[in-house]
């Protein structure tokens, strides 16, 4: 199967009058599997943005539609949450239709860039957040409890450490990614505690600054 020729077909039956659209994701890179879907940015003149689920040709696809003023809006919130998903549909993806115009470089060079450094209060709240996995998780009596907790810790760490070394964040399987990129070695240690994500929390902690609760304090929102 051809994804550009699928996914062209179906924006332009799907959205004739799109002003660009975008075929996106990992159907178009080495990290292609038989179950990757079509993602697919559109963009329009007006209309309320939205994304849809749907089957075509066989293919999954994923539907991200946005006006001018939505996607400014929609980007700015992920990049105020530190992680960028769709500066990375737009900065890698590959055009079907009509021209975005310098975006894909402006999303590319936001990501080159990377996040505005930690504040010390979001600093802090990391650290303390992983102080108190990490208690829970020593702690903790009944089995499922612990397991829960455990799996919380363990990606709770990775993107900590994410966070702490001025990187983007991210979910799913672009975390183990992201964190490869980062550092190999401590992307293979986080993956090799899975069962027991307590030392590998403990190192990424004691790097950042080492437990944090004693003290800790955070004002009431306004």
């Amino acid at each position: 199967m051809d994804p550009m020729k699928d996914a062209g077909d179906l924006v332009a039956d799907r959205f004739p009058g799109a002003t660009w659209a975008i075929l996106t994701g990992s159907v178009l890179g080495p990290y292609r599997t038989p179950g990757s879907d079509l993602d697919v940015v559109v963009m329009r003149g007006d209309g309320p943005g939205y994304r849809e689920s749907l089957y075509f040709r066989g293919w999954p696809v994923e539907l991200f539609v946005h006006t001018p003023a939505n996607l400014e809006r929609f980007m700015a919130r992920e990049l105020a949450a530190r992680k960028p998903s769709t500066h990375r549909m737009i900065a890698h993806g590959a055009v079907l239709r009509g021209d975005p115009g310098d975006l894909p470089a402006r999303c590319a060079r936001v990501l080159a860039a990377g996040p505005p450094p930690l504040t010390g209060a979001e600093r802090e709240r990391i650290r303390y957040g992983l102080t108190d996995l990490l208690d829970d998780h020593a702690h903790a009596t009944d089995p499922g409890e612990r397991a829960v907790i455990g799996t919380t810790l363990w990606l709770e760490t990775a993107r900590a450490a994410l966070a702490f070394a001025g990187r983007w964040l991210s979910t799913g399987k672009w975390l183990l990614r992201d964190l490869r990129e980062l550092d190999p070695a401590l992307a293979a240690r986080w993956l090799a505690a899975r069962d027991d994500p307590a030392a590998v929390a403990g190192r990424v902690l004691a790097a950042a600054g080492g437990p944090l609760f004693d003290g800790y304090r955070v004002a009431a929102p306004d």
